[in-house]
């Protein structure tokens, strides 16, 4: 069986690709689609993929591949697609913290890590939606695609197989925590910009300053001075 597999129609390949793994091999694997009917955001959220114009792409990793902490995945994942689009894209891109891809102010990708055991094997499963090709997005405002925000047309079927290929070879790298929120806060999404947030139903200004080693978002925002937030607790308005 190959280890990129691709799919004509499926409906998350986050779920597709428990079929494929084979558990007597601890090996990488990969699917991928461009027509997913039942996406899988982060958090319980839908991720639309529009026919034929937009890659879903999940890959399993054995957690004895894994250099990384746990609990890192997930903004290590985010580190690596950003560098990628970066490459692919001659552009700056960056993390809307703490899992959203953005470039040039629109959101173009978005990731949903999750750890599954499977016949005795740890996995980390990897899914990522990546707009390239879909240039409407009136129901979807701050969204765009490679395409709608540098004009680049690229063959999908050309980035899913390097996708893979780079996500092979770098996630099983080592990376020391420092390095990776140096990084990470390197490409941070409006950092040291006053932006507005929702908080409780509240809006209110604030900057943000930086991404700690636990994860945590740190404001300063206008009415209450510096604080951290967790995923949820906190909404950019942009």
């Amino acid at each position: 069986m190959p280890a990129l597999i691709f799919l004509k129609e499926c409906e998350s390949t986050n779920e597709e690709i428990l079929r494929f793994l084979n558990h007597t091999k601890a090996d990488i694997q990969a699917v991928y689609t461009f027509n997913q009917t039942k996406g899988k955001g982060q958090y319980g959220n839908s991720w639309e993929c529009a026919e034929n114009l937009n890659l879903a792409f999940t890959l399993a990793l054995p957690a004895q591949h894994l250099e990384t902490q746990d609990h890192l995945f997930n903004f290590r994942t985010a580190l690596l697609l950003t560098d990628f689009l970066a490459i692919m894209t001659k552009n700056r891109v960056e993390i809307k913290w703490p899992n959203d891809i953005i470039l040039k102010n629109k959101k173009i990708a978005g990731i949903l890590t999750e750890k599954k055991t499977l016949g005795g094997i740890n996995y980390f499963i990897i899914g990522i939606g990546l707009n390239i090709l879909q240039k409407n997005f009136d129901h979807l405002p701050k969204a765009g695609s490679i395409l709608t925000q540098t004009g680049i047309k690229l063959n999908a079927t050309k980035v899913a197989d390097s996708l893979f290929v780079y996500l092979k070879e770098h996630l099983q790298n080592e990376i020391f925590v420092e390095d990776l929120f140096e990084n990470i806060n390197q490409r941070l999404f409006r950092k040291e910009m006053v932006s507005v947030f929702e908080i409780k139903g509240i809006r209110q200004n604030g900057i943000i300053r930086n991404v700690d080693k636990e994860g945590f978002l740190w404001v300063e925002l206008e009415n209450q001075g510096l604080q951290k937030f967790y995923n949820k607790e906190i909404e950019l308005l942009y």
